[in-house]
């Protein structure tokens, strides 16, 4: 339940069911989270964009409420900022945001605040607690959770779809996305093409394996994630599996590759010892791990560290 909560902030789903040691506490040094468990879910899309907004743009949600990160970066990234009235705990992008009544996260929602903000349309994690609630209650929800780049792409058209845009303005947000990160595939240095990148979201630690949105995208720039697809888009390792995955380049939060070094067995990764490490501030490090419309950004900023290094 813990990991859970604490899996919300960067608005992903991090828990692969069968992937080892899957519980637990985690925390890697101001990486708060991702949601839910991967896996049970199929698509990682559940209702219909079509059956929440059915009618003219006159009829179009102008009252909406995001209760996830990367949710509400994809309403901002459509151009719909100015509809949100709500969004929850986590969310701190763009700025104009950061003035919205606050309303929980997924194990903690303030369903009577939320009410008392008269929504038309709410969306949610498939995770969140509140869902049912609100659907009895007679609120319109589109629950949303993308744990991969086809379900990212998918929720943005449906979100376009949802919030009477249409589905082109959530292919333009895509393909823009699209083109950041064939931008960061030709600043890759060609010394680190094809290179094994260990990304670490937590200090557990868990890692962002190549069957993740997060090692998704590492393929699309034209490197390669260090750990193995068959162990859960994020599973938790032990650190005798990360020394011997032997990863070319290490990817963190700076808090996280701080605690690295001090971890008596990680400090001995070569690329920690030869400096192929890239730690970011926080908010550096949501670009990477929420899968939304700014992991087009995210890579770029990797491409960016990794062309630093001689």
């Amino acid at each position: 339940m813990l990991l859970r909560a604490l899996l919300l902030a960067t608005g992903f789903v991090a828990v692969s069911p069968g992937a080892a040691g899957a519980s637990g506490t985690v925390g890697s040094g101001g990486v708060p989270g991702m949601a839910g468990a991967v896996g049970a879910r199929g698509t990682g899309v559940v209702a219909s964009a079509a059956s929440v907004f059915a009618g003219g743009a006159a009829s179009a949600p102008q009252r909406v409420i995001t209760l996830l990160p990367s949710l509400t970066e994809t309403v901002c990234a459509l151009g719909a900022c100015d509809r949100l009235v709500g969004i929850d705990r986590y969310s701190n992008h763009p700025e104009q945001v950061l003035s919205l009544p606050r309303l929980g996260g997924l194990e903690d929602p303030r369903i009577e605040a939320l009410l008392a903000l008269r929504p038309d349309l709410v969306i949610a994690p498939l995770s969140w607690r509140g869902i049912e609630s609100m659907k009895r209650l007679g609120l319109t929800v589109l629950a949303v959770e993308p744990t991969t780049l086809e379900q990212t792409r998918a929720s943005m058209v449906q979100i376009a779809v949802a919030l009477g845009l249409g589905a082109e303005r959530g292919q333009v947000a895509w393909q823009a996305m699209e083109g950041q990160w064939r931008a960061a595939a030709v600043r890759i240095p060609l010394r680190w093409r094809a290179a094994s990148v260990y990304v670490e979201v937590s200090t557990a630690p868990h890692a962002a394996s190549a069957s993740s949105f997060v090692g998704e995208v590492l393929q699309r720039i034209g490197l390669n994630s260090a750990i193995a697809a068959d162990l859960g888009p994020f599973p938790r390792l032990n650190p005798e599996a990360v020394l011997k995955a032997e990863p070319t380049w290490i990817v963190a939060s700076r808090e996280g590759l701080a605690s690295m070094r001090q971890r008596p067995a990680l400090r001995e990764l070569r690329a920690l010892r030869e400096g192929r490490a890239c730690g970011f501030e926080t908010r550096e490090f949501d670009l990477l791990v929420r899968p939304g419309p700014r992991l087009g950004e995210g890579a770029l900023l990797l491409a960016q560290c990794l062309a630093q290094k001689p």
